[in-house]
């Protein structure tokens, strides 16, 4: 066969052969020097990097988000001014699954966005719900393991889980939403993502607000029943990444509105809520939802590892007008998924293609180790007198925090009147979901305590959902009962 699309070694030299090893004769031994063969054992047995420890299964899209609305006034951060349109990257996840477990398993969606902003790359890690199951980082690592597998049996432990859930009572805001219609999206477009995490806005004026993040589903909230989604995972473990896949393919691009809820900076002192509490909402009746533009996915990836399971989602990449907050959640996380990236991936993951900035030149003074692309000039060091890059601190230097203010590191229990880790999950049965979504509810639970949860833990849980509501509660623990 003779044409110029010709099998090439990485180096780019032709091969002889895409069948046959080089051998000594027809039936002799494998020669060490056929070093295209060594080429792809060696390339095979290295294809692989580690997975995510949460959040392994997951795809993603490339599109643009669109400024719609003007908040201006509470940021300069050039991704939200008006009429701008900025490339960007999303990955959709489950956050206990394994890399090759079924989309449609109960779980936390990760909803991780990537934009590449003309100030570098801003990326925001979020869920589809509006709170965590914590609020203290301590706690996240035990957390994660609880929701993964045993050590003796290797697997997956609803008596664990509610072991752990039913001793961190901060946890029963998450879990009403987890085991509600939303603990199962119809599909990734059919799901809402959030910030979670309170953000700092800084305006060009040098004002500070607090914001968080909602996008809106332009596709409308649907969800999977129980019995659906255990069918589905049977019939298609990859059912949500099939949908996006095939829906951007065929031209119907899905699409979110974001929305902000913007707090005045001193407000956060005294708000009735912790507003840095990943466990609590912020009420919309007192921050209504402000818009500010579109999300619209439009173009699939062509190499799902090199742009989907390489892409690096760090809530560290914030850009001028955007700082973080004194959630702890958030501020461990500023560290620790960074650095995730460095040991699943290497030193150097920021120089990959997904993760390098597309609309911002890089000026830094990092150098050499393992799989540096773009090389570096001198000076290597600052500060120097030999024309390296310094730091504009006229335009860029505005506080990156909150300074030292006492009042917004208080605890939640002696600063916030109505915090208690019962009330919001509580509103949220008795006044958002209807009759039968609050059945739906039930009946969910009662599923996954029945599925292996033992007593005390069974005990505790009835109590852990009385706590919430009573009516619930005793709904949950009679439907337990009735069927042991």
């Amino acid at each position: 066969m003779s044409n110029e699309n010709f099998t090439t070694t990485d180096a780019g030299i032709p091969v002889e052969s895409d069948e046959h090893s080089l051998t000594v004769g027809p039936d002799g031994p494998i020669l060490l020097h056929d070093a295209y063969l060594i080429e792809q054992m060696a390339q095979f047995n290295r294809e692989r990097v580690p997975e995510r420890q949460p959040h392994a299964k997951g795809g993603g899209a490339f599109g643009h988000f669109e400024v719609t609305g003007d908040v201006s006034a509470y940021t300069k951060a050039d991704v939200f001014q008006p009429g701008k349109k900025t490339e960007m990257l999303a990955r959709f996840s489950t956050v206990a699954g394994e890399r090759g477990s079924p989309d449609t398993w109960r779980d936390p969606r990760g909803f991780a966005l990537k934009f590449y902003t003309e100030q570098g790359n801003y990326d925001m890690v979020g869920n589809n719900t509006p709170v965590f199951f914590m609020r203290d980082p301590l706690k996240f690592q035990h957390f994660i393991r609880s929701q993964k597998r045993r050590a003796d049996t290797n697997l997956r432990d609803h008596d664990m889980q509610w072991d752990f859930w039913t001793l961190s009572p901060e946890s029963a805001h998450q879990v009403t939403w987890l085991m509600g219609d939303r603990g199962i999206p119809r599909s990734w477009r059919h799901m809402n993502g959030y910030s979670s995490h309170t953000y700092m806005w800084v305006n060009a004026a040098g004002e500070r607000f607090w914001v968080r993040y909602h996008f809106k589903t332009d596709q409308g909230v649907e969800f999977l029943l129980q019995e659906d989604a255990d069918r589905l995972a049977g019939e298609d473990g990859d059912y949500h990444t099939r949908d996006l896949y095939d829906t951007i393919d065929k031209g119907d691009h899905p699409s979110w509105t974001l929305h902000v809820q913007v707090m005045p900076f001193d407000e956060a002192k005294d708000y009735r809520f912790n507003p840095f509490d990943l466990t609590k909402t912020i009420s919309h009746k007192d921050y209504p939802l402000i818009e500010v533009g579109r999300m619209t996915l439009d173009r699939n990836p062509t190499d799902y590892h090199a742009q989907i399971e390489q892409a690096a989602f760090e809530p560290n990449n914030l850009v001028p007008g955007i700082g973080p907050s004194p959630d702890r959640m958030l501020l461990a996380r500023i560290f620790s998924y960074a650095d995730a990236h460095r040991h699943r991936i290497g030193t150097n993951y920021r120089e990959l293609p997904v993760n390098y900035p597309k609309n911002a030149a890089v000026r830094s003074y990092s150098k050499d180790g393992a799989m540096r692309i773009h090389p570096v000039s001198d000076p290597v060091y600052a500060p120097n007198s030999k024309g390296g890059p310094s730091a504009d601190t006229a335009r860029f230097g505005e506080p990156a925090g909150w300074h030292t203010d006492g009042d917004l590191a208080r605890t939640a229990a002696t600063l916030h009147a109505e915090d208690d880790d019962f009330g919001q999950p509580g509103t949220l049965v008795r006044e958002v979901l209807d009759d039968a979504a609050r059945d739906r509810l039930v009946s969910n639970t009662v599923g996954h305590l029945l599925d292996g949860v033992t007593e005390p833990v069974l005990q505790r849980a009835f109590d852990y959902w009385r706590s919430i509501d009573k009516a619930i509660g005793d709904r949950i623990e009679r439907g337990v009962r009735n069927k042991q």
